[in-house]
Protein backbone atom coordinates (compact mmCIF):
# COMPACT_ATOMS: atom_id res chain seq x y z
CA UNK A 1 0.00 0.00 0.00
CA UNK A 2 2.74 2.44 0.76
CA UNK A 3 5.60 0.70 -1.18
CA UNK A 4 8.19 0.92 1.19
CA UNK A 5 11.49 -1.10 1.37
CA UNK A 6 11.37 -4.65 2.67
CA UNK A 7 13.95 -3.63 4.87
CA UNK A 8 11.23 -1.61 6.84
CA UNK A 9 8.56 -4.19 7.17
CA UNK A 10 7.59 -5.46 10.96
CA UNK A 11 3.81 -6.66 9.80
CA UNK A 12 3.20 -7.68 13.65
CA UNK A 13 -0.41 -7.38 15.22
CA UNK A 14 -0.35 -5.23 18.25
CA UNK A 15 -3.54 -6.99 20.84
CA UNK A 16 -6.00 -4.79 22.33
CA UNK A 17 -4.43 -5.86 25.56
CA UNK A 18 -1.09 -4.38 24.58
CA UNK A 19 -2.55 -0.98 23.84
CA UNK A 20 -4.34 -1.27 27.24
CA UNK A 21 -1.12 -1.83 28.93
CA UNK A 22 1.10 0.34 27.44
CA UNK A 23 -1.46 3.22 27.50
CA UNK A 24 -3.32 5.04 30.50
CA UNK A 25 -6.64 4.83 29.15
CA UNK A 26 -10.08 5.09 31.06
CA UNK A 27 -12.53 2.26 30.86
CA UNK A 28 -14.69 4.14 28.23
CA UNK A 29 -11.89 4.63 25.83
CA UNK A 30 -11.19 0.73 26.21
CA UNK A 31 -14.21 0.13 25.39
CA UNK A 32 -14.28 2.56 22.51
CA UNK A 33 -10.97 0.54 21.09
CA UNK A 34 -12.75 -2.66 21.57
CA UNK A 35 -15.69 -1.40 19.62
CA UNK A 36 -13.85 0.48 17.03
CA UNK A 37 -10.75 -1.12 16.51
CA UNK A 38 -10.35 -4.32 14.41
CA UNK A 39 -7.05 -4.96 14.41
CA UNK A 40 -3.86 -2.97 14.40
CA UNK A 41 -0.80 -3.97 12.91
CA UNK A 42 2.44 -2.38 12.87
CA UNK A 43 3.99 -2.55 9.36
CA UNK A 44 7.05 -0.28 8.95
CA UNK A 45 9.61 0.83 10.94
CA UNK A 46 11.51 3.96 9.54
CA UNK A 47 15.32 3.89 10.87
CA UNK A 48 18.40 4.91 9.62
CA UNK A 49 19.22 1.05 10.12
CA UNK A 50 16.21 -0.14 8.15
CA UNK A 51 15.68 3.16 5.29
CA UNK A 52 18.27 4.47 3.56
CA UNK A 53 18.47 8.10 5.17
CA UNK A 54 19.94 9.10 8.20
CA UNK A 55 18.28 9.23 11.52
CA UNK A 56 17.37 13.59 11.99
CA UNK A 57 18.06 15.81 15.18
CA UNK A 58 14.83 15.42 16.39
CA UNK A 59 13.23 12.47 14.48
CA UNK A 60 14.76 8.69 14.95
CA UNK A 61 12.48 6.42 14.26
CA UNK A 62 8.71 6.92 12.10
CA UNK A 63 6.61 3.98 13.09
CA UNK A 64 3.37 2.58 10.49
CA UNK A 65 0.60 1.31 11.58
CA UNK A 66 -2.17 0.05 10.28
CA UNK A 67 -5.30 0.66 12.24
CA UNK A 68 -8.16 -1.61 10.81
CA UNK A 69 -11.64 -0.18 11.65
CA UNK A 70 -15.11 -1.66 12.34
CA UNK A 71 -16.90 1.31 10.86
CA UNK A 72 -15.49 4.65 8.70
CA UNK A 73 -14.52 6.74 11.77
CA UNK A 74 -12.65 6.52 15.39
CA UNK A 75 -13.08 8.39 18.33
CA UNK A 76 -10.47 11.72 17.74
CA UNK A 77 -9.11 10.31 21.97
CA UNK A 78 -7.58 7.33 20.53
CA UNK A 79 -4.63 8.11 18.47
CA UNK A 80 -3.42 10.74 21.18
CA UNK A 81 -3.66 8.14 24.03
CA UNK A 82 -1.35 5.74 21.66
CA UNK A 83 0.72 8.55 20.77
CA UNK A 84 1.67 9.65 24.29
CA UNK A 85 2.48 5.76 24.81
CA UNK A 86 5.03 5.29 22.22
CA UNK A 87 8.09 7.57 22.20
CA UNK A 88 8.40 8.01 18.31
CA UNK A 89 6.57 9.20 15.32
CA UNK A 90 3.75 7.40 14.08
CA UNK A 91 2.05 7.37 11.05
CA UNK A 92 -1.26 6.11 11.40
CA UNK A 93 -2.74 4.36 8.64
CA UNK A 94 -7.16 3.85 8.69
CA UNK A 95 -8.30 1.57 6.94
CA UNK A 96 -12.28 0.57 6.85
CA UNK A 97 -13.36 -1.33 3.64
CA UNK A 98 -11.90 -0.48 0.77
CA UNK A 99 -10.48 2.88 1.46
CA UNK A 100 -7.81 4.34 3.83
CA UNK A 101 -6.99 7.56 5.61
CA UNK A 102 -4.25 8.45 7.03
CA UNK A 103 -2.77 10.41 10.31
CA UNK A 104 0.13 11.86 11.90
CA UNK A 105 0.65 14.35 14.87
CA UNK A 106 2.79 17.45 15.45
CA UNK A 107 2.74 20.14 18.47
CA UNK A 108 -0.26 17.67 19.96
CA UNK A 109 -2.16 18.29 16.57
CA UNK A 110 -3.29 15.95 14.30
CA UNK A 111 -3.33 16.24 10.58
CA UNK A 112 -4.99 13.68 8.46
CA UNK A 113 -5.68 12.85 4.73
CA UNK A 114 -9.39 12.45 3.39
CA UNK A 115 -10.82 8.71 3.05
CA UNK A 116 -9.51 7.53 -0.39
CA UNK A 117 -9.60 4.09 -1.97
CA UNK A 118 -6.87 2.04 -1.12
CA UNK A 119 -5.58 1.86 -4.74
CA UNK A 120 -5.40 5.51 -5.48
CA UNK A 121 -3.81 5.91 -1.76
CA UNK A 122 0.07 7.72 -2.40
CA UNK A 123 2.50 9.28 -0.07
CA UNK A 124 6.23 10.08 -0.50
CA UNK A 125 8.39 9.19 2.04
CA UNK A 126 10.79 11.79 0.35
CA UNK A 127 14.22 13.06 2.51
CA UNK A 128 18.47 12.70 3.30
CA UNK A 129 17.37 12.58 6.94
CA UNK A 130 14.29 11.72 9.05
CA UNK A 131 13.31 14.67 9.81
CA UNK A 132 12.66 16.00 6.26
CA UNK A 133 11.06 12.45 5.80
CA UNK A 134 8.59 13.49 8.48
CA UNK A 135 8.48 17.20 7.73
CA UNK A 136 7.01 16.00 4.06
CA UNK A 137 4.82 13.43 5.29
CA UNK A 138 3.05 16.35 7.70
CA UNK A 139 2.76 18.48 4.77
CA UNK A 140 0.71 15.92 2.89
CA UNK A 141 -1.63 14.96 5.14
CA UNK A 142 -1.77 18.96 6.19
CA UNK A 143 -2.70 20.10 2.86
CA UNK A 144 -3.10 23.91 2.40
CA UNK A 145 -2.69 24.44 6.36
CA UNK A 146 1.03 24.92 6.44
CA UNK A 147 2.87 27.08 3.93
CA UNK A 148 5.06 25.63 1.86
CA UNK A 149 7.09 28.72 1.63
CA UNK A 150 7.70 28.57 5.13
CA UNK A 151 10.47 26.84 7.79
CA UNK A 152 8.43 23.86 9.33
CA UNK A 153 8.43 24.89 12.97
CA UNK A 154 6.92 28.20 11.72
CA UNK A 155 4.75 27.17 10.20
CA UNK A 156 3.24 24.90 12.55
CA UNK A 157 3.38 27.55 14.97
CA UNK A 158 1.18 29.56 12.93
CA UNK A 159 -1.16 27.19 12.08
CA UNK A 160 -1.11 26.49 15.99
CA UNK A 161 -2.53 29.71 16.26
CA UNK A 162 -4.49 29.96 13.83
CA UNK A 163 -6.48 27.24 15.28
CA UNK A 164 -6.78 29.26 18.30
CA UNK A 165 -8.25 32.23 16.20
CA UNK A 166 -10.94 30.24 14.83
CA UNK A 167 -12.04 29.16 17.80
CA UNK A 168 -12.14 32.07 19.56
CA UNK A 169 -14.07 33.45 16.37
CA UNK A 170 -16.01 30.28 16.81
CA UNK A 171 -16.53 31.06 20.96
CA UNK A 172 -17.27 34.74 20.37
CA UNK A 173 -19.99 34.18 17.31
CA UNK A 174 -22.02 32.18 19.75
CA UNK A 175 -21.49 34.28 22.44
CA UNK A 176 -23.47 37.03 20.23
CA UNK A 177 -26.15 35.82 19.11
CA UNK A 178 -26.82 35.02 22.84
CA UNK A 179 -26.31 38.58 24.02
CA UNK A 180 -29.90 39.89 24.55
CA UNK A 181 -28.39 43.52 24.98
CA UNK A 182 -27.55 45.15 21.97
CA UNK A 183 -24.62 47.59 23.09
CA UNK A 184 -22.78 44.11 24.24
CA UNK A 185 -24.06 42.76 20.35
CA UNK A 186 -22.42 46.20 19.27
CA UNK A 187 -19.08 45.07 21.53
CA UNK A 188 -18.64 41.72 20.34
CA UNK A 189 -18.76 42.41 16.87
CA UNK A 190 -16.47 44.56 16.78
CA UNK A 191 -13.89 41.87 18.38
CA UNK A 192 -15.39 39.70 15.82
CA UNK A 193 -14.38 42.25 13.47
CA UNK A 194 -10.57 41.95 14.15
CA UNK A 195 -10.33 38.29 14.94
CA UNK A 196 -11.38 38.02 11.66
CA UNK A 197 -9.11 40.77 9.77
CA UNK A 198 -6.23 39.27 12.12
CA UNK A 199 -6.90 35.63 10.66
CA UNK A 200 -7.00 36.93 7.20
Amino acid sequence: MLDLPCSTEVNQRVTKEKLYANTNLTPQLRDIIKNQIEMVIWRNKLASSTFNVSAGKTVDEIQVFEIQLRQCSLDKRVLPAIVKAIPYKILFILTFEKEVQAWMEVQDIFYNTEWVLRDGFVLKFDGLNLDVVYENLMRQLAGDRLDLGENFGEAVNQDVYQRKIEREITALEKKMWREPQFNKQVELNSELKRLKKELK
